[in-house]
């Protein structure tokens, strides 16, 4: 058995225990049918659990999957921030449509093309999401590479450039796919000033180097994440004042 299969067969595993998991405690009245609101923070994660690695029913909860305190940090931030606001994503889901709800724009890409279509009949509704498919191609050596498993061989420059067919500079720049250091790369100098980046999964290792060299200012938010039974980080980068 490979690694790729491994990985897939650990997270269908705890896919289904977490589910288990949420339905035991919604049983014993821990939690509720509906949706506590999230400022009841672990009622509201405990509910979560009952909807692991499905997008579109975090979606329903209305929460991105960053850490609670990145989304209470950017919801705040949003609110604050002049409009009419911009945003630019790489990597769509629960994020895009929460997002649509507090910006003037969203301007995302998504590189599979599977669960693009899947989502995207949720977004038809909203007329401020640009939704951009754009697939990895297979190539020898990638101009672009990803470390996630499943990726090797396959160049992801297309979908870097994405962010390239959109004029004009965005607010607020969203960093959770694919090739995630050459993505921060590109995205910095397209913030506005006072512009932030929101980068998810920030404690892994090859992020790091990406994170210290790009020359924002790095908020690291550590602690809960909707349908996670671990803590994560979800990390904000910021212009230096």
């Amino acid at each position: 058995m490979d690694k790729g299969e491994l990985m897939y067969r650990a997270k269908s595993a705890y896919a289904a225990g977490a589910r288990r998991t949420g339905q035991a405690l919604t049983k014993v009245g821990v939690i509720g049918d509906e949706a506590p609101d999230r400022d009841r923070r672990l009622r509201h994660w405990a509910y979560s659990l009952t909807r692991v690695h499905d997008s579109l029913a975090i979606a329903e909860l209305d929460v991105p999957w960053w850490t609670y305190r990145a989304i209470d940090a950017v919801e705040a931030w949003l609110g604050g921030r002049p409009g009419p606001v911009r945003v630019f994503e790489y990597g769509s889901g629960a994020s895009t449509l929460w997002l649509a709800r507090r910006a003037d724009e969203v301007h995302s890409v998504e590189h599979d093309r599977d669960f693009a279509e899947l989502f995207a009949p949720h977004l038809a509704g909203h007329s401020q999401i640009d939704l951009r498919v754009v697939p990895p191609v297979e190539a020898e050596q990638p101009v672009v590479a990803s470390a996630k498993e499943g990726c090797a061989g396959l160049d992801f420059a297309g979908y870097l450039a994405a962010i390239d067919g959109v004029d004009g500079d965005f607010d607020l720049v969203v960093v959770d796919g694919r090739a995630r250091a050459e993505c921060l790369r590109r995205a910095v100098p397209r913030l506005r000033p006072g512009g932030i980046v929101v980068f998810d999964n920030s404690h892994r290792a090859r992020y790091r180097p990406a994170i210290a060299a790009c020359g924002l200012v790095e908020q690291r938010l550590r602690g809960l994440t909707p349908t996670l039974p671990y803590p994560e980080q979800t990390s904000l980068l910021r212009s230096r004042p």
